[in-house]
């Protein structure tokens, strides 16, 4: 019989992990085991290659992977490749493919050259009537932590994505977290998301874009159960 599975967190475009934080501990203290991995700051950004170094991170014993934002394209590419221990997907505020309504093409020009929009547009954009004066300081204090050029090259890597195939062939169980008030995603790719993985259990909180953080307790809630529940009892009958 399986152990409990750990919840492995892929953050979201910062790749830091220092935005987890309310998430890890409210999922501690609920009894669920959980860790988070980083994204290398060096080379190539583009989803294929993440996926070649992240896969190298991953654990030997049951785990379920967690793929938050620009991060949920990177959960389905590593979960299609069905490595052996992998029990479940979370996929929150997310997207399969091209999250905002621009043209891909438009990701040439966005990685060398578009300039960072400034805190003060990104926090109502990602955290809207949830900021708070430490959700504000974790934010600033993660993308100051990673190079502009690398953040850009993710931003575009969300442009050229496409894990709709991915998506569609995953064999394990999927839990799916939306955010009501979520401001930044394409309200069709959210959809389109959800009408790819129809199995999936899919879940509405009321929340902005940076769901985890700023709903973390209501978040882990639903992700503890779901674990305790369908996952557990899927993997050990």
């Amino acid at each position: 019989m399986d152990a409990q599975p750990t919840l492995v967190v892929l953050p979201g475009l910062d790749g830091t992990g220092l935005l987890t934080t309310p998430l890890l501990d409210a999922l501690a203290a609920r009894g669920v085991p959980a860790q988070v991995l980083r994204y290398p700051q060096d080379g190539p950004q583009d989803y294929a290659t993440l996926a070649a170094r992240v896969r190298l991170q991953l654990p030997q014993t049951p785990f379920v992977l967690l793929g938050e934002s620009f991060a949920g394209p990177l959960a389905v590419l590593l979960a299609a490749q069905a490595p052996p221990a992998l029990r479940g997907v979370v996929l929150s505020t997310t997207f399969a493919h091209r999250p905002v309504p621009v043209p891909a093409a438009f990701a040439n020009l966005l990685a060398p050259a578009w300039p960072l929009p400034p805190l003060a547009v990104l926090v109502p954009l990602l955290l809207g009537r949830w900021c708070t004066g430490e959700t504000r300081q974790a934010l600033e204090k993660a993308l100051n932590e990673v190079p502009a050029n690398v953040l850009r090259q993710r931003a575009a890597a969300t442009l050229r994505v496409d894990a709709r195939k991915p998506l569609r062939s995953l064999q394990v169980p999927l839990l799916g977290l939306l955010a009501r008030h979520d401001r930044l995603l394409w309200p069709i790719s959210v959809q389109a998301l959800q009408r790819l993985a129809p199995q999936a259990r899919w879940v509405t909180l009321d929340g902005p874009h940076l769901l985890l953080q700023a709903r973390a307790d209501a978040a882990a809630g639903v992700i503890a159960d779901w674990l305790r529940g369908y996952v557990t009892h899927k993997t050990t009958t």
